[in-house]
């Protein structure tokens, strides 16, 4: 799923490199085998502190001026809206934007924050809140008197849809739409997801949640 997901942000004309930040516990052993033998770039740090994590693949990797953060739970994420964010980020001067911030439109999974790198260090070096430190961006969105905060939607209301992946029905909802899309189109789209969707009725709303 993990590599999927990379060959998908791989596809962002916006972005100019790619790293896999991922725990230095033993656990995640097998995980940055697979990673480094796919040839990503992968960086180890603390477990629950990932904003540190996040600083030390800056620092391991950098020099950057932005750092996009996407989630390892995302294996659809769309590219075309990765770019998109990025480009109101760099358009609007913000410190931090995201298509989650203020209102959320598009569905869970397809989530993007761009930071900018000094300000992600100044959360790094300033965070204290255990929830800060784990969830990467909360010291900087919680704190709209101190960064310009920006957000990007789309037209349509998707906000409810569930296209993440945290539960085993997450996972069987994903599997079916690669299942469906991936062998004919390996660069699927949000809209071929759409589409493959209003013809699977069985799948509108699978596991009980909004699916379509």
């Amino acid at each position: 799923m993990i590599l999927r997901e990379v060959e998908r942000a791989r596809r962002c004309r916006r972005v100019d490199g790619l790293v896999v930040a991922i725990s230095d516990d033993r656990t995640d052993d097998v995980l940055g085998d697979i990673l480094q033998g796919a040839g990503v770039d992968v960086f180890r740090g603390p477990l629950d502190d990932v904003l540190a994590r996040y600083a030390g693949a800056l620092e391991a990797k950098g020099p950057a001026e932005h750092v996009l953060r996407l989630t390892g739970d995302c294996p659809l994420l769309d590219w075309e809206v990765i770019d998109a964010v990025i480009d109101r980020h760099l358009e609007t001067g913000a410190d931090y934007t995201a298509n989650t911030w203020g209102r959320r439109t598009f569905p869970k999974g397809l989530d993007a924050d761009v930071v900018k790198s000094e300000v992600l260090i100044e959360a790094a070096v300033e965070a204290s809140d255990p929830y800060e430190r784990e969830h990467v961006l909360p010291f900087i969105y919680r704190r709209p008197e101190r960064y310009r905060l920006q957000g990007y939607e789309q037209a349509r209301d998707e906000g409810e849809l569930r296209w993440t992946v945290d539960l085993p029905e997450d996972y069987d909802f994903v599997s079916a739409v690669y299942d469906g899309l991936f062998p004919d189109n390996a660069a699927f789209s949000s809209d071929d997801v759409r589409r493959f969707l209003a013809g699977r009725p069985d799948l509108a709303k699978f596991g009980g949640y909004r699916r379509l």
